[in-house]
């Protein structure tokens, strides 16, 4: 598979985190299918090729629709918090990517909460609030930190609070990988036609335009 494609779906990734993070922030509501498909991606250390961690391509379908309209320059003025999402997680990557005991920590606490990611369906809760613990302990503690906008209801809700944090570290995850594929900031700037090019085949491939 081509370097760009690889790196296009990781950065499906990123944007389906960024998505789901402003949707259930906005609305306490999230598809369960894609919040799935993120959050297990925290759990797949090793892989052939990026689409794996979503359990394959269709797991990132949100995640290309939302990148297509990002790099398109689409975003309406109400998608503005998902932009901010999508690169401030780009942002708290490098940090991440730089501090290998903060990897190893969050790789330690990931492979402990493995066992019940296996059964997701069922303890959506349970997995979510681990993942939340992790963030919580590592990227939480961080001067830079992503600030979630929306209605205090839903955000104030315990649940909800886990599954943001949980999707925020699932987009860390994806931009990490992103980064291993050879993804920089400065080529997505000059990248951007090919790479919406990418996302418009993948998305194509999935019946979505």
């Amino acid at each position: 598979m081509s370097e760009l494609r690889e790196q296009t779906i990781a950065l499906a990734g990123v944007a389906q985190a960024a998505r789901m993070v402003d949707q259930i922030s906005k609305t306490g509501s999230y598809p369960l299918e894609f919040l799935e498909s993120s959050v297990h991606s925290l759990f797949v250390f090793d892989l052939e090729h990026a689409e794996d961690i979503f359990k394959g391509l269709a797991g990132a379908r949100l995640g290309l629709q939302n990148l297509c309209a990002l790099l398109a320059n689409q975003q309406e003025v109400e998608q503005r918090d998902v932009v901010r999402y999508f690169f401030n997680i780009l942002h708290l990557e490098r940090r991440f990517a730089a501090d290998e005991q903060l990897r190893n920590v969050v790789r330690s606490r990931l492979e402990h909460a493995n066992f019940r990611a296996e059964h997701f369906a069922n303890h959506v809760g349970d997995v979510c609030h681990s993942v939340s613990g992790v963030y919580q302990d590592t990227f939480s503690k961080l001067p830079q930190r992503i600030k979630v906008m929306g209605s205090a209801q839903h955000l104030e809700n315990s649940q909800n609070a886990d599954i943001v944090r949980s999707l925020l570290l699932a987009g860390i995850r994806s931009a990490y990988l992103w980064r291993q594929l050879g993804g920089k900031r400065w080529k997505l700037a000059l990248q951007r036609k090919t790479m919406l090019k990418s996302a418009q085949e993948l998305s194509r491939g999935l019946g979505l335009v």
